[in-house]
């Protein structure tokens, strides 16, 4: 298997020429050339090709912290090829860095279409990345599975219609409805007076999140408190804090990005302001970055979207949760990250769709063995079509807390929400 660095080759992005006419005006001089090529590398072992976009440069690097990790354990399971229909298939995964920019992502996903030829794309973390590798996939009329970004910004960040869905791209991961269980799961479990402020900027998902939170809270029984949207980055926070003062909250929760955080952390320890719970989108994502943050952030919440705790393995080695752990950092020396096991997962997902088609070559195929999909994965199952929306796969999420062990920071699953076969670590502690 071989791995592409970017070569900055620009190929048509939307609007330009699809890969189906690129396919069928090349067609005559790819069939000529094959009448001279010689028998030894026709009979050669064929290739299916699998384009991967992710974000390995950029403020959003962090989420591609563990794909070298991961590859690395897929081409050792693909090195002796992978059986399709009794003929085995060599397979190449070639990555490309999104550089955490849209256009560039549109980009890199349209030289993997159009200049790669890739058999099936993929794309993970957050919309930056999985919105523009879909759209491009749906326009030239490839097959694409997807990870790592909350099902509705996918979905209707892409403008899709619940009725019709999408024809070639397809998404495994969280929704907000499960997030919210479990956050107010969490907050009614601590003695507060239900009062909740709500902390978001404009940026696209915390969009999607901010319109979802306020009728959700209110209707679990809490009384929101909404100083409206902001730009990210470089916020004074004291009109945010004085109003929270002056409404009582104990409870503060939304979507920030973890510099935004910590200017808010600040200004509220300056200013006596002092929550009860804190429960942050985003923010609390990487160990890293709570650990910046000092002893004041520790006990904070977030959303949780895997532990080593979920009871689900591996369907490519059969590892638990635990054990990939242990062998990520073992290998690495980093602390584990949520996405490690989403990363994992994708490309379980897409060496089973590969296994089950019929015809590697033909688009139509992999999209049959695409909507067959009921597999459990490391981060549990994925079944398309989707309960709900035929192109959407819903991943477990919970509800985690940073605490410290010893000199160890990790995070302990707190609430479970809508998932009680997914076991709880610790009751809430808390803040420090």
């Amino acid at each position: 298997m071989t791995s592409d660095s970017d070569k900055g080759v620009r190929t048509p992005l939307l609007g330009d020429a699809t890969r189906r006419t690129v396919l069928k005006g090349g067609a005559a001089a790819i069939a000529a050339a094959g009448v001279f090529r010689p028998a030894i590398l026709r009979a050669a072992t064929p290739v299916i090709k699998i384009g991967h976009v992710s974000p390995q440069t950029g403020p959003m690097a962090g989420f591609a912290d563990s794909q070298a990790f991961v590859l690395d354990g897929i081409r050792k399971y693909l090195k002796d090829g992978l059986q399709i229909g009794g003929k085995t298939y060599q397979v190449d995964i070639i990555t490309k860095d999104s550089q955490t920019d849209q256009s560039r992502t549109a980009e890199v996903a349209s030289d993997l279409i159009l200049k790669d030829k890739v058999n099936i794309i993929t794309g993970s973390s957050g919309s930056i990345d999985t919105n523009p590798v879909a759209n491009q996939a749906e326009l030239n009329e490839v097959p694409c599975i997807t990870t790592d970004n909350p099902w509705e910004s996918y979905f209707y960040g892409r403008n899709g219609d619940p009725k019709t869905g999408f024809d070639y791209t397809y998404h495994f991961f969280w929704g907000l409805d499960d997030v919210l269980a479990a956050f107010t799961g969490l907050w009614k479990t601590q003695d507060t007076n239900k009062v909740v402020g709500i902390l978001f900027n404009t940026a696209q998902d915390d969009v999607s999140w901010h319109n979802a939170f306020i009728p959700t809270i209110q209707k679990a029984g809490f009384k929101t408190v909404d100083p409206g949207m902001f730009p990210a980055f470089g916020n004074d926070f004291t009109p945010q804090i004085t109003m929270f003062k002056k409404a009582g909250v104990e409870i503060v929760t939304g979507n920030l990005f973890t510099p935004d955080f910590a200017t808010f952390w600040t200004q509220c320890a300056q200013q006596g302001f002092k929550p009860k719970i804190v429960t942050l989108g985003k923010a609390f994502l990487f160990p890293t970055d709570v650990a910046a943050l000092g002893e004041r952030a520790l006990n904070v919440t977030c959303e949780l979207w895997w532990s080593p705790s979920y009871p689900y393995v591996s369907s490519l080695t059969g590892m638990n949760g635990h054990q990939l752990v242990s062998a990520y950092e073992a290998q690495t020396g980093r602390h584990w990250t949520a996405p490690t096991p989403f990363k994992h997962a994708l490309f379980e997902v897409v060496i089973d769709v590969l296994k089950r088609t019929e015809d590697v070559t033909d688009p139509e195929s992999i999209l049959k063995a695409i909507n067959g999909t009921n597999l459990k994965t490391i981060v549990g199952p994925v079944k398309w079509p989707g309960p709900q929306l035929k192109n959407i796969s819903p991943t477990p999420v919970v509800a985690g807390q940073w605490q410290k062990h010893g000199d160890r920071l990790d995070v302990a699953i707190v609430n479970n929400g809508a998932f009680p076969d997914i076991p709880v670590d610790s009751p809430l502690l808390p803040l420090a």
